[in-house]
């Protein structure tokens, strides 16, 4: 990875827009970032991991946005940077709130990012060619190219003061943590889970195969019953073995039984089939001879019944008869009726007509009604001619309305502007003094907010200070249980190892064999061996009694090492919040979180009476102008609305004549116009009601002539004499339907078989089905008997079977369960067989710590002047305890080892920085060997001694020669005045700016 510029924005303490040309500042492959300390040093580094990863260097968040850049100003950063090969230009802007572009008021700004790409087009042209706009796929493709997460790249990229220091004096725990972090060993933990996980997963299965076998054991015995008997025992939780072949062997037992009883059964359900079917046949032939004697008298009954209704029949006939004839009259009688309701319609309509007419024409002729309608319609013409005037009065009534509204709005202006002038001085006092007590809250604020940043820091120490006290008191009790517990185990050993030295005679006697020699003697022949006392301890029980003192021990040690530690962070917490109690402290952050929230609810004020003044001042100009115009306004209304009030009373005079009792002409006009529609109607409804009476009489005459010639005596005969197609056609299929009925019973009442069955006795039914009933029922009882035999037998076949696939499958489960459960017994460190009690992790990052103190010792070598070489070890760890990642240095002076946490200031700093470089190539070479050029070490320098400064500078120069650019965050004068590619870091009031140098500093 090799920068070329780095350009921030509105970012950190940066106010405004600075670019770094590292193709500049790294000429020498070496550079200085130096200032002040706050100004912002580490903010380049901040913006670098921004720029690549979307996030800041740590896991907490950072304000990225500065509190000094203008509102307008996006924050924003743009890295241009080649990695493996490809130079690449990264965007990126955090969400962060911005103007309104519209309007007052702030809104949210999203974060983007914008990456792009150099190419060279066909003539050789390089340009910025657009990858991608999207986080996930920018993050995924740098994250590609660099091969390394942000952790890992902010490890090796940047070496922060003191966290290799910590490194260094760490425990194994928490080495252990930084190292799976940076090397991503938590897979190996994965493996170690996952084999534990389908170790228990094996004997779930196991276990649960056996629940089957088990249950299916209990479902054979159920469905064998107490009847069915087997040589073999059935299968039971308490005798694992049993659950395999005993239990098929069982299981067939109960089965080859089960199969005889089905045989006997099958033979009794066979014969009560025969009887069933013997009843059966005769209960079917009495039913037969009980129908047809039913169908006999049935069709008896109802022929004498048909014969009853003969005189209805014939009066059907009749009535059929006399609508033949009437049929034939069908047009005359329908052109009669017709004529009638004509007549009856034009009636009802002349009277409807007339009763709308005014009482002076109601009694008129159609002639005089029509006359009456013209002299009408001449009227409305003459009032038609006046209706424009009413159009234009209302037009001037609705003027006059809208001029004095006018005046009415006129004059309330007035009064309001003057009114607001009048109180203006009273409310700019006020709003005065609003701004000056916003003022002094601001000022308090922020002295709250620095001592609340203070009393926070104390609050979180008091916190950690009172759980780690707590943790101790209960750890003591812990440590004092643990030492009984180690005591007492140390005692059982101790007694066990003297009773067995005590019986070691009989020990080696019941090792003799006659004609051997006796290891303590030589003898061939043993006349009197000792023998054992009762509860002689052997061999085992010692073994066993040294393992429980070793684990008792272990534990102990265990609790004093966690105990030792919670004392250490309750002393460090206690000198940073001292010894006022957690309540206390916490009842003052309240009273200053609430005072801090009161001054800044006031001091909050202040913009709003600024925002108020000036519209004060505004309104201040509006008002007056207001006045002057409303003056001017109201004088030309008065004499506009006094000209058209003349007009408008004239022009309500004449059309009060026109209009009469109406209240409009429109109104009038509508009445005379109804009134003579009226009157024409009526005229034409009179016409219509007189041809409509010549019609019916003429129509009357012609049907009765019709219907004399058909033998009718009247008209109203013909006319009830008719019917519809619909009736006649019911009648006639009445009469068909009657004649039919009678020829069918007679045909049935003259069947041979029918007349020979009704002369025999009544058949007993009943008798024959209570007959065939019990021999069903003896059927059903054999038929039940043999399907249980039966089922049994399938159900206990199925079983049986079933039984099998399971017992093999419990065999298989045991096998790989004891395979799994040593494989996660290894990767975990508790086999038995295993020479390092290690895990699989802790061996991966061992591997990997030798590597990085490798790497290490090559520079640390130069530093120290070969004096100090740094040592992993992995040594089994003392009673059998699982091994970890020592760290230790010798000192070639002493030719012994010693603690890195003996090591000076000055040696702690090259030590530390020895394993910070070796480590960043460790894990370069782990993530694919993608070169890194540059590399930021920020601080330490300050604690060694020139000469010291001068190898660890040597040994930087060192890493120049490998074309990797190293770039120095320090406050050390020697560092100025040694390197000559510099970038100065100012501060000030209105946000920090940079200064690249080139010259070293005299």
């Amino acid at each position: 990875m090799h920068l070329h510029h780095l350009t921030l924005q509105a970012f950190g303490p940066f106010a405004s827009t600075h670019t770094v040309d590292f193709d500049a500042l790294s000429a020498d492959n070496l550079f200085l970032l130096h200032g002040d300390t706050g100004a912002g040093k580490s903010t380049l580094f901040t913006a670098i991991c921004f720029a690549l990863y979307g996030e800041p260097p740590v896991d907490r968040d950072l304000l990225l946005r500065s509190h000094h850049a203008p509102a307008d100003l996006l924050t924003q950063v743009t890295l241009d940077v080649t990695i493996a090969g490809h130079r690449l230009r990264i965007e990126r802007e955090p969400q962060q709130t911005r103007p309104k572009r519209s309007g007052k008021g702030e809104t949210v700004h999203k974060a983007e990012t914008r990456l792009q790409r150099w190419t060279t087009d066909s003539l050789g042209q390089g340009h910025w060619e657009p990858s991608s706009r999207s986080h996930q796929e920018t993050g995924k493709e740098i994250k590609d190219l660099l091969g390394m997460s942000r952790t890992q790249f902010c490890q090796v990229v940047l070496l922060p003061q003191n966290e290799f220091t910590k490194f260094l004096y760490a425990a194994a725990p928490q080495r252990r943590e930084l190292l799976g972090k940076l090397f991503h060993t938590d897979r190996y933990a994965q493996i170690e889970r996952w084999l534990n996980d389908h170790s228990r997963t094996t004997q779930k299965n196991r276990d649960a195969t056996r629940d089957e076998v088990l249950h299916l054991a209990a479902r054979i015995h159920q469905a064998a019953g107490p009847d069915l008997k087997s040589q073999h025992d059935a299968p039971t939780p308490d005798v694992p073995h049993a659950l395999t072949d005993p239990a098929l062997a069982w299981a067939q037992d109960l089965t080859q039984a089960s199969q005889a009883d089905a045989l006997t059964a099958q033979a009794d359900a066979e014969k009560a089939k025969k009887n069933q079917v013997e009843h059966q046949t005769l209960e079917a032939a009495t039913r037969v001879l009980h129908q047809q004697q039913t169908t006999h008298a049935a069709a008896r009954a109802e022929l004498d019944r048909l014969h009853e209704q003969t005189p209805h029949q014939e009066a059907l006939s009749r009535s059929r008869e006399q609508a033949r004839r009437a049929q034939q009259l069908a047009p005359l009688l329908h052109a009669a009726r017709t004529a009638r309701t004509d007549h009856t319609h034009a009636q009802d309509t002349e009277s409807a007509a007339r009763s709308r007419l005014l009482p002076e024409h109601a009694t008129l002729q159609a002639a005089d009604l029509a006359t009456a309608g013209q002299r009408m319609r001449d009227d409305i013409a003459v009032l038609s001619t006046l209706l424009p005037e009413e159009t234009n009065l209302r037009q001037l009534t609705a003027d006059l309305e809208r001029i004095d509204g006018e005046r009415q709005d006129f004059t309330v202006q007035q009064h309001t502007a003057r009114d607001w002038l009048e109180q203006e001085t009273t409310h700019r006092a006020a709003l005065d003094a609003r701004r000056e007590t916003a003022r002094q809250s601001e000022e308090e604020g922020r002295r709250h907010q620095d001592q609340l940043e203070t009393l926070t820091s104390r609050v979180e120490a008091a916190e950690r200070r009172d759980a780690h006290l707590a943790q101790i008191t209960a750890t003591e009790q812990r440590l004092a249980a643990a030492q009984q517990t180690t005591e007492m185990a140390a005692q059982d050993h101790i007694d066990i190892r003297r009773r067995r030295t005590e019986g070691m005679a009989a020990e080696l006697a019941a090792s003799l064999t006659d004609g051997a020699p006796c290891p303590v003697c030589g003898s061939c022949s043993h006349p009197a061996p000792a023998t054992a006392p009762d509860g002689q301890p052997t061999r085992e029980d010692e073994q066993a009694a040294e393992d429980t003192h070793q684990r008792a021990q272990q534990q102990r040690d265990a609790i004093a090492s966690e105990l030792q530690q919670l004392r250490e962070n309750a002393a460090t917490a206690t000198g940073e919040a001292g010894d006022t109690p957690l309540a206390d402290l916490t009842a003052e952050h309240e009273a200053l979180i609430t005072q801090l929230s009161d001054a800044l609810q006031r001091a909050a004020d202040r913009g709003a009476a600024d925002e108020e003044l000036l519209a004060m001042d505004r309104e201040h100009a509006a008002m007056t102008q207001q006045l002057n115009l409303t003056t001017a306004a109201l004088s030309a209304r008065n004499a506009t609305y006094d000209t058209q009030s003349q007009r408008q009373a004239e022009l309500t005079k004449k059309l009060d004549d026109a209009r009469g009792t109406a209240p409009t002409l429109a109104a009038r006009i509508d009445e005379l116009t109804r009134t003579a529609d009226h009157l024409k109607q009526a005229a034409e409804a009179s016409r219509t009601a007189a041809i409509a009476a010549e019609t019916r009489d003429t129509r009357t005459t012609e049907a009765t002539a019709a219907a004399s010639t058909q033998g009718f005596d009247t008209l109203v005969a013909a006319e009830q004499a008719l019917r519809s197609a619909e009736d006649l056609g019911n009648i006639e299929e009445e009469i068909n339907q009657w004649r039919e009925a009678r020829a069918t019973h007679q045909t049935v009442l003259d069947n041979p078989a029918l007349q020979q069955a009704a002369a025999q006795p009544p058949a007993d039914v009943d008798a024959a089905a209570v007959r065939r009933g019990a021999a069903d029922d003896q059927y059903v009882q054999a038929a039940a008997t043999a399907g249980n035999a039966q089922a049994r037998t399938t159900e206990l076949t199925g079983l049986a079977t079933t039984l099998g696939e399971a017992v093999e499958r419990l065999e298989a489960l045991d096998k790989a369960h004891s395979t799994a459960r040593h494989l996660a017994d290894l990767a975990t460190g508790n086999s038995t067989s295993a020479r390092v009690r290690m895990q699989l992790e802790a061996y991966v990052l061992a591997a990997r710590l030798e590597q990085v103190v490798a790497a290490a010792n090559t520079r640390l070598q130069l530093m120290s002047e070969g004096r100090y070489t740094l040592h992993h070890s992995d040594h089994q760890a003392a009673h059998g305890a699982r091994s970890g990642l020592g760290l230790e240095i010798t000192d070639a002076w002493t030719g012994r080892p010693r603690k890195t946490d003996t090591l000076s200031g000055g040696e702690s700093f090259f030590a530390s920085l020895s394993l910070a470089l070796g480590l960043a190539d460790v894990v370069t070479h782990e993530v694919g060997g993608n070169p890194l050029d540059t590399l930021f070490i920020d601080e330490g320098f300050g604690t060694l001694d020139d000469d010291t400064l001068h190898k660890v500078l040597d040994v930087l120069d060192s890493l120049r020669s490998h074309d990797r650019t190293v770039g120095v965050i320090s406050h050390v004068p020697e560092l100025r005045r040694r390197i000559t590619q510099r970038l100065y870091v100012r501060k000030g009031v209105t946000g920090s700016t940079l200064v690249h140098l080139t010259e070293a500093a005299e």
